[in-house]
């Protein structure tokens, strides 16, 4: 081997421990900075026409993809977990633990106890205001908690529109990167570097969306949804959010963008085509899903479950019950009532006997016939019927009629007479009994009901159906009946000249309270078991409150485990990309060695070099 190829291995030596020096103080400066990947040279031995020399070879980027893909997964799932168990947690909050103050737990307790008091002592006008201001604390505490959950459903949309922005600038942001990757000419270090800023511009744009990422040969990416919409190719789609200004109870996603109260939010493809991102649900994970799902569904879910406890309450103190007459024909037995006081939203219902097992029957008067044909099981394990009651009665028994079948016979035998007989038969059909639930009519009209809780204007609740309904964001509307405000005579009064001293009206208040049951509604969907509420008024306040403390602590246990997992994967990211600063200072001193001793090889040279100039 000649001095010259001596001379040349060496110089190409020193010239690799350089880069090499150059690529490990890269590492070392950024082995804090988050998203870095840890960077190496290769050296190549080659074999020259006289010798062997090593030559600089690729600048290797440490990259897992299948470990890259599952860690882009586990954030997307953590970003929706977490979203939904922060949120969660606050409505929990919202309607606050058994017996805390504030909550309506103790709100309601009050109420009763003040009541119980009145009831005791009801010629006593200390009593009788106690109970009205324990009244409207009651009708506060609902208005306030609608306010809330609607606040945090306003809090979402904004969020919306923020993410929104910022998932449309990641993505310009990614499709420039995309750009300048696919120039072979860029020099290996600031390739390096773009790849960085690639993968913490898809680890951002995963905490927002569920996003699968194809890796091209080049290294430009391309970005989907997992339900297989295309969010970057060529170029990027954009998103869009357009808000619907203030919400409130009554603002529900529909499919029917006329009839949405909801922000809308799309993406529009580079070919010009608009997704719907609700209407086609195309997002399945991810902060942005989680948002949604919070916004149109757990958040309505706690809203609904609040105005089930305001109906609820406003009907047990307003309805009364007029159980109904027996009657019979021969064998046959059974009972008639007079319908004419069944107001829109009030009902009718019957029990009998089929086959030895107890049946119940509730009808509703629906005068909003857009809602027809109504017929379920509600959560108390009664059948429920709509019907329309315009006819009068003769056709409401024939519309009942058709709808039971064989086994009853309803009739209309004079006036606004409704009877119910059974078959006769011992053993087959049995009635049991027939009654009216209608809201009382005024506060001193003989009845032992009237409505303490009302609607706006001191408008009576009676559940009527009609548009939307009257229940949805009755929580928010509920009041104390201004008349009995002025006059809490009235609470005892149910005649102008009923004695202070006669406790019927307390006495039956209470006992609706305690014994009269409800049912959930079903709701858009029909099958929220969210909205399925069943018993007393104290019944649904209790479940309502366990619903939100279980819903949350199942969102919160689900959000540790992803973030545990997240974790996991973090740490093994951090094993395969970050760097070992104990171990790049290992790899100086080699280098540093290699360099000396290539040093000397030169030095060594120089002095060969000059012995034979001097010869």
């Amino acid at each position: 081997m000649g001095l010259s190829v001596t001379l040349s291995n060496a110089l190409s030596g020193m010239k690799i421990g350089q880069s090499a020096l150059d690529t490990l103080s890269n590492n070392v400066a950024n082995s804090g900075t988050p998203g870095y990947h840890r960077r190496s040279i290769s050296v190549i031995d080659t074999l020259g026409v006289n010798s062997t020399y090593a030559r600089e070879g690729a600048l290797t980027r440490t990259f897992n993809q299948s470990l890259q893909q599952h860690y882009t997964k586990a954030v997307s799932d953590t970003g929706f977990s977490s979203v939904r168990a922060s949120f969660l947690d606050r409505v929990q909050t919202l309607f606050g633990k058994p017996g805390t103050v504030g909550s309506i737990d103790s709100a309601y307790n009050d109420f009763e106890t003040a009541l119980a008091a009145v009831a005791t002592s009801s010629d006593s006008f200390a009593n009788r205001a106690d109970m009205v201001q324990k009244a409207q604390v009651l009708a506060g505490t609902l208005n306030r908690l609608t306010t809330d959950v609607q606040s945090l459903r306003q809090e979402i949309e904004n969020k919306l529109a923020t993410s929104v922005d910022d998932i449309n600038n990641q993505l310009q942001s990614l499709e420039k990167i995309n750009g300048r990757l696919s120039d072979q000419g860029i020099d290996p270090g600031s390739r390096a570097t773009l790849l960085d800023q690639r993968d913490r511009l898809i680890g951002s744009l995963s905490e927002q969306l569920d996003i699968r990422v194809s890796y091209r040969s080049d290294d430009s990416v391309a970005l989907m949804t997992r339900s297989g919409v295309g969010i970057l190719d060529s170029e990027a789609s954009v998103f869009s959010f357009v808000s619907a200004g203030a919400i409130n109870a009554n603002s529900r996603f529909s499919p029917d963008d006329a009839l949405s109260g909801v922000g809308k939010l799309s993406i529009m493809t580079p070919a010009g085509f608009e997704i719907d991102i609700v209407k086609q649900n195309v997002l399945s994970s991810g902060e942005l899903a989680g948002l949604i799902e919070l916004r149109d569904k757990s958040l309505v879910q706690a809203q609904d479950q609040l105005d089930e406890i305001a109906g609820s309450l406003a009907q047990a103190i307003s309805t009364d019950v007029t159980a109904g007459t027996q009657v019979t024909a021969g064998p046959a037995n059974g009972y008639e009532v007079d319908i004419s006081g069944v107001r829109n939203g009030n009902e009718f219902s019957f029990k009998y006997l089929q086959g030895g097992a107890e049946k119940t029957v509730r009808v509703l008067r629906v005068d909003d016939t857009t809602k027809l044909p109504i017929d379920y099981v509600d959560a108390n394990g009664a059948r429920v019927i709509g019907l329309d009651f315009s006819g009068g009665p003769a056709s409401v028994a024939s519309q009942l009629q058709s709808r039971l079948g064989g086994g009853l016979v309803v009739s209309n035998p004079s006036g606004s007479t409704l009877r119910i007989m059974d078959d006769g038969a011992a053993g087959t059909t049995d009635m049991l009994s027939l009654e009216t639930r209608t809201t009382a009519t005024g506060l001193q009209t003989g009845g032992l009901g009237f409505s303490l809780f009302v609607d706006y204007n001191d408008t009576d609740f009676t559940n009527a159906l009609d548009g939307v309904g009257q229940k949805r964001g009755f929580a928010g509307r509920i009041a104390v009946n201004s008349a009995v405000v002025t006059d809490n005579k009235l609470l005892v009064q149910y005649t102008p000249t009923t004695s202070m001293g006669d406790a019927d009206r307390l006495n039956q208040i209470a006992e609706n309270l305690d014994g009269m049951r409800f049912a959930g509604g079903l709701g858009l969907t029909g099958t929220s078991s969210s909205l399925r509420l069943a018993g007393t008024v104290s019944d649904f306040i209790a479940q309502a409150i366990n619903f939100q403390g279980n819903t949350a602590a199942a969102a919160l246990s689900d959000s540790d485990t992803q973030e545990l997992t997240l974790d996991a994967l973090g740490t093994r990211l951090d094993s395969e990309y970050g760097v070992d600063v104990d171990e790049e200072m290992a790899r100086l001193m080699e280098l540093q060695t290699a360099f000396a001793a290539n040093a000397r090889v030169m030095s060594v040279a120089q002095e060969l070099m000059d012995s034979l100039m001097q010869v």
